[in-house]
């Protein structure tokens, strides 16, 4: 794989912030255009957490893509309630300096975005939230309910380590109190009654099994979301857990998916 790390300024954090970004082979700066896929981390992930997958080098090989991997740690890509401005970095500063520096399909048709967990949720809420940007969205396992998020549902699990779901502090630093306006904002069933219906968009979801049964209740909520307003999409419950074990059995799932979304792009 040809990984390179870009370090630009965000004019909405006010900082450099860093990505990778993963050119496919035949790569080339002129001739036919490339889409693109920003693959967005899980809860305290970073840059280089989809590298956890074993299978990316193969999915990287077999499909014609640009991946282009931001951060954002324990914050996710959203506005938040403490005015981090962690979704216009990713709207206005990584996609825009991405087109300007790439041989990109720079149009909704040849963009996607998918994400794991906290990555997968805010990559459906960013296709809603921007239909001018995005035309498919891939979620592995999706925290979608975390504006809805009432006290600690995983109180009984914080004895596991391996936990990484946020605590009350850590949420509603994010997200503000049950209520507030940022919640609103982002709320699933909220996004998918706004959206423009003649916008286009797929969605590609997938949830484990053995995760925790939270996390599969909100996943079923939300593909029922996406037939209730129509929405194209393809849905799977398969073997597997919240972890990149999970993430990485289904990637080549996910590429093929966004591949055939923007084939013709």
């Amino acid at each position: 794989m040809h990984v390179v790390t870009r370090t630009w300024w965000s004019g909405a954090l006010a900082r450099e912030k860093s990505v990778t970004v993963v050119l496919p082979p035949g790569y080339s700066p002129r001739g036919r255009p490339f889409p693109v896929l920003h693959l967005l981390h899980s809860y305290g992930g970073n840059r280089r957490s989809w590298f956890n997958c074993p299978e990316l080098e193969a999915c990287v090989a077999a499909h014609r893509l640009i991946l282009v991997m931001p951060e954002s740690g324990r914050y996710w890509l959203i506005n938040d309630a403490a005015g981090r401005r962690y979704e216009d970095y990713f709207v206005q500063d990584v996609v825009r300096r991405v087109d300007e520096e790439y041989n990109t399909v720079a149009s909704p048709a040849g963009r996607a975005v998918a994400g794991f967990s906290m990555g997968g949720a805010t990559a459906v809420f960013q296709a809603l939230r921007h239909p001018e940007l995005f035309s498919v969205a891939g979620s592995h396992g999706g925290a979608f309910e975390a504006p809805l998020r009432e006290g600690d549902p995983y109180a009984e699990l914080r004895a596991d380590r391996q936990l990484m779901m946020p605590t009350v502090k850590d949420h509603e630093r994010v997200w503000g109190p049950v209520g507030s306006v940022v919640r609103r904002a982002y709320a699933p069933g909220r996004l998918l009654a706004e959206r423009d219906p003649k916008a286009p968009l797929r969605v590609y979801g997938d949830i484990g099994l053995g995760d925790h049964a939270r996390m599969i209740a909100m996943n079923r909520r939300m593909r029922d979301g996406l037939v209730d307003h129509g929405v194209d999409h393809v849905y799977e419950e398969r073997a597997g857990g919240h972890d990149w074990q999970f993430v990485d059995a289904g990637l080549h799932r996910l590429f093929g998916f966004v591949q055939e979304a923007v084939g013709g792009a």
